[in-house]
């Protein structure tokens, strides 16, 4: 068996990366929370006892309310971030490691809901920090950048569209029986290819810098690619919204920072080729992780204390700052 190579981890560059990668996990921790507290106080005027949406009446109330803005401003932040690291790392190392978001923000929603965390609760997050921490181990040893091809490119653009797809259907089909995993999944698949497109636009720009910005016929790919964030950015957030209205804050960072690099690392292994030197046994060890991941989500959506029969209880409204 041979030993993983950490030079990927800590050599070159790639350290500036995860430690932007690390400060996007801390604000969008934050950035939830704030915007978590925006929703639950709109919902309050705009919501009725029936099944609740995101609506626009819900957006133009969100408009005023100062806790979902800097919420929203620290989103912002996080993915400039996250975007910045991915200049100096691979995508399979910093993607993952917006765990950390998921603790400063369990712990900060059981503060300020004054709620405490029930010991099966805290298993689970356990389970997604621990499951996504050991799946970036895995990854960064033996993830390397390459050039992405415009066949690779492609794959991905269809592959985004036939999800915005899919996700339009099973919308259709279960919206009046509303569950926050359904959001949080959607929203966490997008913005794994939010990740991974932003990752080949930064490539594509990578090649014109070293090419002397001499344009290609081939170019319209990367305005579709653009075209596909601003797509994924905007249905993702509208997700996000809807997982507000139905679950705490701390298991829609869980959903989001598991689900999202899962489908992120995948897309840049499968078709990037970013993990073409990992043996058998890392790749087996890497879905293990994820499986672990995944079930610590689905575990606290069962477990989390504001969570009665697949239902968000919300308890006492969270207090922030500027609500």
């Amino acid at each position: 068996m041979t030993p993983p190579d950490l030079t990927a981890l800590f050599g070159g560059n790639t350290w500036i990366g995860i430690v932007l990668a690390i400060l996007s996990g801390v604000a969008l921790s934050l950035g939830t929370q704030f915007q978590h507290r925006g929703v639950a106080v709109v919902e309050e005027r705009h919501g009725d006892d029936g099944q609740r949406s995101f609506t626009l009446a819900h957006f133009r109330g969100l408009l005023a309310r100062p806790s979902w803005l800097i919420g929203t401003l620290l989103l912002g932040l996080a993915i400039v971030l996250q975007l910045a690291s991915l200049w100096f790392a691979p995508l399979t190392v910093v993607q993952p490691l917006g765990a950390v978001a998921l603790v400063i923000t369990a712990i900060m929603n059981a503060r300020l809901s004054r709620t405490r965390l029930t010991g099966k609760a805290i298993l689970a997050i356990v389970l997604c920090v621990g499951g996504v921490g050991l799946f970036v181990t895995l990854a960064a040893s033996y993830a390397h950048l390459r050039p992405v091809t415009s066949n690779e490119l492609t794959t991905v653009l269809i592959a985004l569209g036939a999800l915005v797809v899919l996700w339009g259907v099973l919308y259709a089909v279960f919206r009046k029986s509303p569950h926050p995993l359904f959001y949080i999944v959607a929203a966490g698949t997008l913005f794994g290819f939010l990740a991974t497109l932003a990752k080949v636009v930064i490539g594509r720009i990578q090649t014109l810098i070293d090419a002397g910005w001499q344009f290609g016929a081939e170019e319209w790919l990367t305005i579709l690619c653009i075209a596909g964030l601003i797509l994924a950015t905007v249905l993702g957030g509208w997700f996000v919204q809807n997982a507000h209205l139905h679950g705490p804050p701390d298991l829609v960072v869980a959903g989001l920072t598991v689900i999202d690099p899962i489908v992120a690392v995948t897309i840049g292994a499968v078709v990037l080729g970013e993990l073409q030197a990992a043996p058998v046994w890392a790749v087996i060890g890497m879905l293990a992780m994820g499986v672990v991941a995944v079930v610590g989500v689905y575990f606290l959506a069962r477990q989390h204390p504001h969570m009665q029969d697949g239902r968000y209880d919300t308890g006492p409204v969270p207090r922030v700052p500027a609500a």
